[in-house]
C-alpha cells in the first residue's frame, strides 16, 4: 500500500505495472556524432557561481560545496582564478589538496602571469579564456585576432610543459566571426590543447545555432569540446543537450544555475534532461540522490530558496493534483512522469484536498487508512471535499482524513449520509 509522506499521499505502488521511460521520437539508431551517452560535467559553482549577485563563499563553505559535488561524482570542479584575490589563491590551493576524485581546474585569462600563479596552486588543469567577439575586442581587451592567436599559443605551450590539462575557450563565441573562431581553434588544436571551449557569454544562442556551430567545430578539431551556456534567454539546458548531440564532450554547470546575471546551465536541470536522454548512463555515473543536499547547501549560502518548480527537487516537481492525472499516476506513474522520483531520492505526492480532486485519489487514501468504504462511499466523500474546497479553499490532509474517518464511523450506524450533509465547513470536521 502506498505510504504517506509529508502531508500528502504517495502513489508509489510496486505491484502496479511500469513502462520504460522512453520517447517514441528518439532515434532507433545511435548518432555516431552524439555524446548524449558519453559526456563530462565541469561543475563551476565555485567559479561561475561566485559571480552570482548574492554569492560569498568562505574557505570552509567552498570546501563543503566541493566535497558535496564530489560525492555526486561530477568529473571536474572549476575554481575562481587565483589572480582574483589572495584568498582566492589560498582557496584554490586548499581545494586542490583535498584529494577529491574530481579533477580540479581554475579559470584564468590568456596571460602568462595568470598561468604561472595558477600552476603553483597544485590544480590539475587550467581553463584559459579570451574574448573574440568584435564587442570584446573593441571594448574589453582591445586586441586583434593575430595577437589573440599568438598569445593563446604561448600560454597553452607553457601550461602543457608543466604537465597540466589545458582548455582554451573564446568568450562571446556566438557573436564572434566564424572564420576567426575556426582559425584560432585549429591553431590551438594543432599544438595539443586538451579541449577547446565555446561560450555563449550573453545567452543569445538557440539550440539550432549551437548544434550547427559545434558540428562545424567538431569537423575541424580532434580535441574535446567544452560548452558554457548562459541562461539569459532560457535556452541553457536545451543548448547543452544540442551541443552534446552535435559532438561536444564537456558541459559547464552550476548548482541551481547561479552565476553572472541569470547564470548558466543548472546541474539539476542538466541531470533531468540527460536522464531523459539516457537514464542508465546518468544513473550509473552520478549519485543523483545527492543533488538535493548540494542544492540546499548552496541555496542557504547565497540566501535564496530552491524554486517551487526547480528541476527534480522543487516541491512541485513530483506533485500531482488534477483528478485525471491522479488516477493515471496511481495506476502507472509513467503516464505523467518522465523522471522517476525514487531515482533522485525524491517522492511523488498526490494532492487530494481540493476542488480538482478525483475519487480515485480519495479511494487511494481510504486504502491507506484501512477504512472499509466502497467506491460509492469514496465518490460521496469526494463530492463533499469539492464542495468545501469551492468555498473555503483546499483542505489539509488531516481534514480529509478526519472527514473520511467521520464518514466511516457513521456508516456503522447508518448515519453516514446525514453526517456528510451536516458538514458545511472544515471547522466542523475537526470539532
Amino acid at each position: 500500500m502506498p505510504e504517506q509522506t509529508n502531508g500528502q499521499t504517495n502513489g508509489n505502488n510496486p505491484d502496479r505495472p511500469r513502462e520504460p521511460i522512453v520517447s517514441p521520437y528518439q532515434s532507433k539508431y545511435p548518432d555516431p556524432m552524439s555524446n548524449v551517452s558519453n559526456f563530462k560535467i565541469i561543475e563551476s559553482t565555485l567559479r561561475e557561481g561566485e559571480q552570482f549577485a548574492n554569492a560569498f563563499f568562505d574557505t570552509a563553505k567552498k570546501i563543503e560545496i566541493a566535497k558535496a559535488l564530489d560525492d555526486i561524482g561530477v568529473d571536474y570542479l572549476e575554481l575562481t582564478s587565483p589572480m582574483a584575490s589572495e584568498q582566492s589563491r589560498l582557496d584554490c590551493t586548499a581545494i586542490a589538496n583535498l584529494g577529491l576524485k574530481a579533477k580540479i581546474l581554475t579559470h584564468i585569462r590568456c596571460h602568462m602571469d595568470d598561468a604561472k600563479v595558477a600552476i603553483s596552486t597544485g590544480v590539475d588543469g587550467l581553463d584559459v579564456v579570451i574574448g573574440t567577439s568584435s564587442y570584446l575586442r573593441e571594448f574589453s581587451h582591445g586586441k586583434d585576432m593575430d595577437y589573440i592567436t599568438a598569445k593563446a599559443i604561448e600560454v597553452i605551450t607553457f601550461i602543457k610543459k608543466s604537465g597540466l590539462e589545458v582548455r582554451f575557450s573564446t568568450e562571446d563565441s556566438f557573436r564572434s566571426d566564424l572564420v576567426d573562431l575556426l582559425s584560432i581553434y585549429k591553431a590551438v588544436d594543432k599544438i595539443g590543447v586538451n579541449r577547446v571551449g565555446i561560450a555563449d557569454t550573453v545567452g543569445c544562442a538557440n539550440p539550432r545555432q549551437v548544434y550547427e556551430l559545434v558540428k562545424t567545430l567538431r569537423s575541424v578539431v580532434s580535441c574535446d569540446i567544452e560548452c558554457h551556456f548562459h541562461n539569459d534567454t532560457g535556452c541553457a539546458i536545451a543548448n547543452a543537450y544540442a551541443a552534446l548531440e552535435a559532438g561536444a564532450t564537456h558541459i559547464d554547470t552550476s548548482v541551481l544555475g547561479i552565476g553572472e546575471r541569470n547564470g548558466i546551465t543548472p546541474l539539476g536541470g542538466l541531470f533531468a534532461r540527460m536522464y531523459a536522454g539516457d537514464k542508465e548512463y546518468v544513473k550509473n555515473k552520478y549519485n543523483l540522490h545527492k543533488i538535493r543536499d548540494v542544492e540546499n547547501i548552496v541555496a542557504e549560502a547565497v540566501e535564496v530558496t530552491v524554486p517551487f518548480n526547480n528541476y527534480i527537487t522543487g516541491y512541485c516537481a513530483f506533485t500531482h493534483k488534477a483528478g485525471i492525472h491522479a488516477k493515471a499516476i496511481l495506476n502507472n506513474p509513467s503516464t505523467y512522469e518522465i523522471l522517476k522520483p525514487e531515482d533522485f531520492g525524491m517522492t511523488r505526492y498526490v494532492s487530494i484536498g481540493h476542488r480538482l480532486t478525483g475519487w480515485n485519489a480519495v479511494k487511494n487514501r481510504v486504502e491507506q487508512l484501512n477504512l472499509d468504504l466502497t467506491d460509492e462511499d469514496a465518490k460521496a466523500v469526494t463530492q463533499k471535499i469539492k464542495a468545501l474546497a469551492d468555498v473555503h479553499g483546499a483542505l489539509s490532509l488531516d481534514m480529509v482524513d478526519g472527514l473520511l474517518k467521520k464518514f466511516h464511523e457513521a456508516k456503522g450506524d447508518g448515519t453516514h449520509k446525514e453526517v456528510l450533509n451536516l458538514i458545511e465547513s472544515p471547522a466542523q470536521i475537526v470539532a
